[in-house]
């Protein structure tokens, strides 16, 4: 059976008929074509599908689409400024080297945008606890770990 959602994506109204059990993952990369949101594991053990959902980091392939309803989801897509402008996040990661392959960024940008939300000058340690449901095969975790402290104090210093 199909049903009708309708939210906003990266600042945009959508609304798309789905059956009941399409994943909010599937429902953003595969009809809304937006494909920085990985799926990695389908199981929302990787974080690669972290996307924020009413300014809160959720892996979107726990999700069905139809549990977005009404809400307000930005994607990797909507995380930069309309202009192209990184957001602090974007930048420390790009500064720092906190990349290596890119399949697991976008979640991890998500992810460390939330957490630095309510913590803007954070340890190494409280980093380390907050990435525990992103993975990253490529690294380890060291210059993931030093661009999300520089993107934290980023954040906190362009509020």
């Amino acid at each position: 059976m199909a049903v009708r959602v309708s939210f906003k994506v990266n600042g945009k109204s959508v609304s798309s008929e789905v059956e009941e059990r399409t994943l909010l993952v599937s429902l953003i990369r595969d009809t809304l074509r937006l494909t920085g949101t990985h799926v990695g594991c389908d199981t929302a053990q990787c974080g690669a599908c972290t996307v924020m959902m009413n300014g809160r980091a959720v892996k979107s392939c726990s999700m069905l689409a139809m549990q977005a309803e009404g809400a307000e989801i930005t994607t990797i897509e909507g995380v930069a400024k309309p202009d192209g402008t990184l957001h602090p996040m974007q930048a420390a990661f790009k500064e720092h080297h906190g990349l290596q392959c890119g399949f697991c960024t976008p979640g991890m940008v998500i992810n460390a945008i939330d957490f630095a939300k309510g913590n803007p000058n954070p340890t190494e340690q409280d980093v380390r606890e907050a990435l525990e449901g992103n993975l990253c095969r490529c690294t380890g975790y060291h210059n993931i770990v030093k661009s999300i402290m520089a993107g934290a104090k980023a954040m906190a210093a362009a509020k």
